[in-house]
């Protein structure tokens, strides 16, 4: 397996870690996240504008048709700065299901909307009953004439204040638990009898709890076959995992760096902190730790591009492996730093609310332990 990135890949990571250097600082970051969206429409254009939101999207409608090791790399770039815009939830949540599962017309309406910067999506699938069993879902869509209508709540839809539409996964038949009867459903955000609760994350982002009651949607909007939803839903949350995956590589990546060169300025016992055996013993588990990540979801992303069989079992081994090594490299960068590892002025702090809040979603580490033995 070849795992060397091509010229233009390398071109694509220099520049998105450029433009990141140059305008995401994290005293700017800071103001977005304080803000009333929570991230820059500035930046989301500009990253239209540069093709970063077309690179998964076919040719066909608007982008650039590049596969899950381009938006790999372009995650990685985005953890090194802690980028906040909607990229996940847009390009490789609600674009990726319309990608896989969508029909041409579904494609042609949305998917160009979206390589522009135009239009916003989410992905609507968690449920508070079960939030790591994509098989529960209680919502309900009803067949009435030639509409379906919604009813239920959806919890932790990342950037649904933004979103212009909605990915909504809703029961069709069978029972709460049953993984036959599931559907997906587009549904446009300002639809009668939507509403919401906003809220920000832990890590900065912004997430909402979304009430459908009621909700009437044209029998057009189902997304996939009918029934069919699961199969669909997961394949969307396998890219969401990649993705997120080498999110946390970049961000360790930038703590383990960060790490040594503090403990080469900060002196104890008239020596610098890497001096000591114990703490070159550390740097060196975290900078192993950060690689073994790292190969790992190149392997795990190259498997998926691929549609091989075990690229599954690949990617439950690679979340459980990412949360197991985002905890010991965050860990140990706060410990290393110090008490200012936990201020809000040092990146430090803000790189390991990232690692926890990517260790918790699409389920934790021994939700995917599991799964992986199993």
């Amino acid at each position: 397996m070849d795992l060397a990135y091509t010229d233009e890949q390398n071109m694509l990571r220099e520049s998105i870690e450029k433009f990141l250097a140059s305008e995401y600082d994290l005293t700017a970051r800071q103001k977005l996240v304080s803000s009333e969206t929570g991230f820059s429409g500035q930046h989301w254009q500009t990253y239209a504008d540069l093709g970063w939101l077309g690179l998964p999207i076919a040719e066909d409608f608007g982008g650039l048709g590049g596969d899950l090791v381009d938006t790999m790399i372009m995650f990685e770039a985005f953890g090194k700065g802690l980028v906040v815009e909607p990229v996940l939830s847009t390009l490789v949540l609600f674009a990726g299901a319309l990608d896989i599962g969508g029909s041409e017309d579904q494609k042609q309406a949305y998917l160009p909307s979206i390589a522009s910067g135009e239009v916003q999506g989410a992905l609507a699938y968690l449920e508070a009953a079960a939030p790591t069993d994509l098989h529960v879902v209680e919502t309900t869509a009803v067949s009435v004439d030639t509409n379906y209508t919604i009813t239920g709540t959806k919890s932790v839809v990342l950037h649904a204040a933004s979103a212009d539409h909605f990915l909504v996964s809703a029961r069709t038949s069978g029972s709460a638990d049953d993984p036959a009867g599931i559907s997906l459903f587009l549904v446009p955000a300002d639809s009668d009898g939507v509403s919401r609760k906003d809220y920000p994350t832990v890590d900065g982002l912004r997430a909402s709890e979304l009430v459908f009651d009621q909700v009437k949607v044209p029998q057009t909007a189902c997304v996939g076959n009918l029934g069919e939803g699961l199969t669909l839903l997961q394949r969307v949350i396998n890219r969401g995992i990649l993705a997120i995956s080498a999110e946390a590589v970049g961000a360790m990546q930038v703590l383990y760096e960060s790490t040594i060169e503090y403990t080469k300025q900060r002196e104890q016992f008239d020596h610098p902190l890497a001096d000591f055996q114990v703490v070159k013993h550390r740097l060196t588990e975290m900078f192993i730790e950060y690689n073994l990540a790292k190969s790992l979801c190149m392997k795990a992303t190259m498997l998926e591009n691929q549609r091989t069989d075990d690229a599954q079992r690949h990617i439950h081994a690679l979340k459980f492996l990412v949360g197991k090594s985002s905890r010991f490299v965050g860990q140990n960068a706060v410990q290393l730093h110090g008490g200012m590892g936990m201020t809000e002025d040092l990146a430090v702090a803000h790189y390991f609310k990232r690692l926890m809040m990517i260790d918790a979603t699409f389920g934790h580490t021994d939700i995917h332990l599991q799964a992986f033995v199993g």
